[in-house]
């Protein structure tokens, strides 16, 4: 691969839109290990919120995506690979990222969560002002 194919391969990396739309892959190997991802995020998304038995779980995935995105941007970046090759490299980097946003997004509560969390919050103190009037 030119350098200017390396760059083009490094630039889709870098690009924040470039998980839009883009499926995570279902089975990752990491350090030698097959990790079912796919249902691994969807077993964590599925619950309301994260235990803390499984949150241990849940950061050292997300550190073990994060290397081994390194891993392989590292590889599309310094190894000497055909275009093919970092072409493949870069949509798995892709659905990494995607993974790893799945999975960092857990513990956000979502938009009407924090709503109606700010809407019981606004009412106690309402009613400890009320409390204290009388």
């Amino acid at each position: 691969m030119n350098e200017q194919e390396r760059q083009r391969l490094l630039d889709r990396i870098r690009r924040p839109s470039g998980t839009i739309g883009k499926k995570m892959p279902d089975e990752l190997t990491i350090l030698g290990t097959t990790v079912d991802l796919n249902a691994f995020v969807f077993e964590c998304k599925r619950l309301d919120t994260i235990p803390e038995d499984e949150r241990e779980r849940v950061e050292e995935m997300k550190m073990e995506l994060k290397r081994e995105r390194l891993e392989r941007k590292h590889r599309v970046a310094r190894d000497d690979i055909s275009f093919e090759e970092g072409e493949r490299l870069v949509e798995s980097i892709i659905g990494i990222d995607r993974a790893h946003n799945a999975l960092a997004g857990l513990d956000t509560p979502s938009i009407e969560e924090e709503m109606r969390q700010k809407k019981l919050d606004d009412a106690r103190e309402l009613l400890t002002l009320i409390r204290q009037g009388l």
